[in-house]
Parts: structure tokens; sequence; C-alpha cells
């Protein structure tokens, strides 16, 4: 089984916050459209064959399309691409763009599961985030998917926002509870190179939240997502039982996956490739039949780092005798010998040779895995 993901680069506004490839012009989306559709075509054979277990859109705004839009993709989708009964299909909205039109016009497509890009439940932080929406739209957003039938709801917040205390934090995470999303994929605020965030950090016009707060707010995510039932089941991201991600759970675990759209990523076990981030550029190659892509080959060094980077994230942790198979004696050992410090320390846990992180070495897991990796 493999993966879909289709990168839609349209956003009405960009967020301070946000580095993922965004364009505000819509002037190309008809063209873009036509390139997605042909890039199913050129590269059918990415896959070698594998039935689709899970097809994502996300962004960019992927609600900027209409129901036509998306109904063309889909029949190129199903030409190129067997999908399995009962795959996972996830539409990213912004809460917004979910009017009772734009829903039932939703209803004529395969979608079975909407990621909301909520963000926060408090209007000052969604201010200063740059985003559409008020707390209002979002709550409504919410309820008017289950309206219509999508029970399959994901919800993704940010903490760590300037300003933001435990208080404002736990007031987010009741609005959840109450709303009684299945899914909720929670971040840090960082501040990425380039973005208007980061230039207004570096002039002082906001300030980050001291490192107490952020290990406060995070303690604080922990124990009220536990209190009520989710399981973290990777860094960021908690659910329900049985609830979990497929699509973002299939990559994370090591399954191909082929990158649509400009700047899109793919998979296949042996490489890494990525279309380039210009949507011009990706229109061009397309049309012309030769897509702007850069590709990785992965030797047996890359794969074992791309396995530390991605499993140990995730609740199923890294089992030593998988790491033996796959990556020989002498990279498994090194793992082995990395790891103790952390075991001692109580950041990583041992358990029927099952290597995970602990709630402590989860927040800190850049410089874990780092170590863990072999360079």
């Amino acid at each position: 089984m493999a993966g879909l993901y289709i990168h839609v680069p349209f956003c009405p506004k960009r967020c301070t916050y946000c580095d993922f490839f965004s364009q505000t012009e819509l002037k190309y989306k008809a063209a873009y459209v036509e390139a997605v559709m042909r890039e199913l075509e050129l590269r059918k054979d990415y896959l070698d064959g594998e039935p689709l277990e899970t097809v994502y859109f996300g962004g960019g705004t992927p609600s900027q399309l209409q129901a036509d839009d998306f109904e063309r993709i889909f029949e190129a989708i199903h030409r190129c691409h067997h999908v399995v009964a009962g795959a996972e299909i996830t539409l990213e909205a912004n809460p917004d763009d979910l009017t009772p039109v734009y829903l039932s016009a939703l209803q004529t497509l395969p979608f079975n599961r909407i990621s909301l890009g909520i963000q926060s439940f408090s209007d000052a932080d969604l201010r200063l985030l740059y985003r559409r929406h008020d707390s209002r739209q979002a709550v409504e957003a919410v309820r008017r998917c289950r309206e219509y039938g999508y029970d399959r709801l994901s919800i993704d917040l940010i903490y760590g926002i300037p300003g933001q205390t435990v208080e404002r934090w736990k007031e987010n995470l009741e609005v959840a509870f109450q709303l009684d999303v299945p899914h909720l994929s929670a971040y840090h605020l960082s501040y990425e190179e380039g973005t208007t965030l980061y230039r207004q950090w570096q002039s002082g016009a906001v300030c980050p939240v001291d490192e107490e707060t952020s290990v406060q707010l995070y303690y604080t995510l922990l124990y009220m997502l536990a209190d009520a039932g989710s399981l973290q089941y990777e860094i960021s991201n908690f659910c329900k039982p049985d609830c979990f991600s497929r699509h973002n759970s299939s990559c994370w675990t090591g399954r191909k996956y082929l990158g649509v759209g400009p700047a899109a990523h793919s998979y296949d076990h042996n490489s890494r490739q990525w279309n380039v981030a210009s949507l011009e550029k990706y229109l061009r190659g397309i049309m012309c039949g030769e897509p702007a892509v850069e590709k990785e080959c992965l030797d047996l060094r890359t794969q074992y780092n791309d396995c530390v980077i991605t499993r140990l994230r995730t609740m199923w942790g890294i089992r030593s005798a998988d790491l033996r198979e796959a990556f020989g004696t002498e990279l498994a050992g090194h793992f082995l010998r990395q790891a103790q410090p952390y075991i001692r320390n109580g950041l990583l846990s041992e358990s029927d040779e099952i290597f995970r992180l602990t709630p402590r070495g989860a927040f800190i897991s850049n410089g874990i895995l780092s170590d863990l990796m072999k360079g």
C-alpha cells in the first residue's frame, strides 16, 4: 500500500509564521489543475503499481479549489492508480472556506476526512498569526462539518504564541474537548527564517515565550489530552483510539508515497525527490513533459537516518531487531550505543527491545535524534 500527496499552493493571504510553499495569486489555478492531472499521468509508474491507501490534499489552502477542480483531479487519480476501498481521503481546509454551499458541493466527492487549520480558538492569537478566520468561525466549521457527515475530523492548534499563558492554552484545549474532535495536531510555534514572524522577532515587534513557559504549555497539552482519553501516537499528534491519520502514519513508518504539485516530495524507499518550489517553473516543466525535480538517492546510512528521524517520533518506536535486519549490525550497534545515555537519563525507554522517546525526550527530540543518527 502507498500514499498520494497533492500540494495545493494557493492562499488568499500568507500567515505570519508559515514557511510552506504557497502564493496568493489565483490566476494560475486552472493551469495548476491541468498540470496536476498531467503530472499524475507522467509519474503513474512511480509507485510500481502499489494501490493507494491514502490520498491527502495539503497546502497552501486546498479548500481554495472548487468541486469541479477536485472532480477533474480525482478522475486523473483513478485513471492512473487503484484506490483501495475504504481509503482515507483527506482535505486540508481553512474554517472560513467551509460554508454550507462549499460543504454541500464536497458531498459529490470522495473526501472522507477533513483537517481544519484552526491554530487557535483565541481571537487575539488569530490576529497575531494573521489568520483569515475568527474563533466563532472555527467552532462553526467543526460543527458544520459534522452536520454534513464528516465525523473524521482533525484540527491543528499552535502553542507557544507570543503572550500566550498556560491558562489561555488550557482554554484552547477545553474548546477542542467540548467539540469532541477525534484527532488533534499541536505544534509549538517556530520562527522560520524568511517568514513575517521571523522578521517581527528580529525587529523586536514580537517576543517568543520563554523556555519555562514552553515546557509548561507542552506538559499541559500532554496531561489534558491524556485525561481526555487521547493517545499521543506521534510527537505532535493525538487521537482517540483508532482515529490515527493513516496518511501521516504511513509516512512515519516508511511506506512509499508520491507527491504531486509544486514543492511536493516523493519517497520510494531508494530515493527522495521533490518538485521545484515555484509554480511557474513547475507548470513549464510539466507541460513540456520534463518535470522540474531534484532527486537524492539514499545509501544505507541515509536510510538508517531516515528511519531514526521518522519512526522514533511515534508511539510504535524502533525495534532493535528491525534495525539489524534492515541496516546490519554496525548501524544497529551504533544506535544501541548512542541510546544508552538517554535511557539512563529517562529520555528514551526500552521495553522488549523496542525504543521509544519518553515525554521528556519528545520535548527535546531534535538533539536526541541527531545523536542517534550516523554522520
